[in-house]
């Protein structure tokens, strides 16, 4: 490992080649490569992720691709939650692969193989074969040369819930799953359908997901992590469930926030509408949840009343199943906070706006009996009573009055607000 004295020189260089990399070609180009990897194996997993994050998002993905998938799981638990979503939403390389991902085992280890051609994939031997916003074409190549019929992924959401779990007379096991997708702008729900046909998973979908990019690194660095398609579903299935228990934590860690601005100050009306909003997001979110793990539960149900799984497999889809029951739990906890959240928010808005009320209020009896002046003065009788005075004379003492009862009017309703005030804080001797 490389010294701590001398990370800073590391760093330099590899920025420094990075810049070369991006210049030279052929040759070079692959020089300038292997130079670059020589850098990263002597970098720890934590300095690795000190680089990644303070790289642009282009040279990050160079860096990233020069990383080994065995060292890979351990630097995205250094990043950053930010720099950790950029990098497992893999960028897809200009291939036809990146639509057709084929994976078999070698030596106990998830293998991807390159697929370039209608050939390459009728060669192939897979355990699982996973398709992200596949062509029509490709589509074709893989039902005709596995002969399974794959879904479209645009038409998956208009399943009818009866029909997301089914087995096909030839023995095809079809699930339709819901499998959550957090990012900083938007979160959702996005239908994946699963085939398992004589020893092969299919999985078909229309954008990548963290979780898929977590199982292909956990599988490709972990020597017996699966020994066949149906290990590979239900690893799925528990990435699924680890990852909504993240998203679970970041609600947590939001409303942590918002709970101490909201007891810690008054707030005005713009800050509660700020909260609200935030709020609403993890509402939201822990609405998605919730119903991501009832999907999941529903699938494993699936699974073990089919009597597809083995004895090993069944005792890890009771683990899973532990864990969503103690998420079952937490998105309750969540929404009662969240409830109560919006009941302190709404209730300081209405402090807010009877505070304005009680100004108006006060403001209206002040000036009930000045009003009540003002119409007495201007009668003929006010005249006739001051008829020996000069008018500017007797308007001024008018006005004068009318300040004078406005004055005591103020003072008489402060003394018995701050009566009523003792009151409240006097605590009441028990007899």
């Amino acid at each position: 490992m490389i010294s701590h004295e001398d990370v800073h020189e590391s760093l330099s260089l590899v920025k420094s080649l990075l810049v070369r990399h991006q210049l030279l070609e052929t040759l070079a180009h692959k020089q300038n490569s292997v130079e670059l990897q020589k850098v990263l194996n002597q970098l720890s997993p934590e300095h690795t992720a000190r680089l990644l994050e303070d790289l642009s998002a282009d040279d990050r993905q160079i860096i990233w691709q020069l990383i080994p998938d065995t060292k890979k799981e351990e630097v995205l638990l250094e990043t950053e939650d930010s720099v950790r979503v950029e990098l497992l939403f893999e960028v897809p390389p200009p291939i036809e692969s990146s639509r057709i991902r084929v994976f078999d085992l070698h030596e106990g280890c998830l293998r991807q193989i390159p697929i370039k051609s209608q050939e390459d994939l009728a060669q192939a031997g897979p355990i699982w074969v996973d398709l992200v916003s596949p062509e029509e074409l490709q589509l074709e190549w893989a039902s005709r040369i596995f002969g399974v019929e794959l879904p479209d992924p645009q038409e998956l959401t208009d399943l009818e819930t009866s029909a997301r779990f089914y087995v096909e007379d030839n023995g095809e096991v079809h699930l339709h799953s819901d499998f959550l997708l957090d990012r900083e702008d938007e979160s959702r729900n996005v239908m994946v359908a699963f085939i398992l046909k004589n020893g092969t998973l299919f999985s078909v979908r229309n954008e990548e997901l963290p979780v898929f990019r977590l199982q292909r690194l956990r599988a490709r660095a972990q020597t017996g992590y699966v020994s066949e398609a149906k290990d590979v579903l239900l690893d799925l299935y528990a990435a699924d469930v680890e990852y909504s228990a993240n998203a679970l934590e970041a609600v947590y860690s939001e409303l942590e926030a918002v709970g101490k601005q909201v007891y810690g100050t008054d707030m005005t009306d713009e800050e509660s509408a700020k909260i609200l909003a935030s709020i609403a997001e993890g509402e939201d979110l822990n609405g998605r949840i919730r119903r991501n793990v009832l999907d999941t539960r529903r699938a494993l149900s699936f699974l073990m009343r089919g009597k597809f799984l083995s004895g090993v497999q069944h005792e890890d889809v009771r683990e899973i199943l532990r864990d969503i029951e103690s998420l079952d739990g937490h998105t309750a906890f969540l929404f009662n906070k969240i409830n109560f959240l919006m009941d302190a928010i709404v209730g300081f808005v209405n402090i807010n706006q009877n505070k304005v009320i009680k100004q108006l209020t006060i403001i209206s009896i002040i000036f009930m009996p000045l009003n009540l002046l003002a119409g007495v003065g201007g009668m003929s009788e006010y005249s006739m009573m001051t008829k020996h005075m000069s008018w500017p004379l007797s308007y001024a003492l008018f006005s004068a009055s009318m300040v004078l009862v406005g004055w005591i009017t103020f003072l008489c309703l402060r003394y018995f607000e701050s009566r009523k005030l003792k009151s409240v804080a006097t605590p009441r001797k028990s007899p």
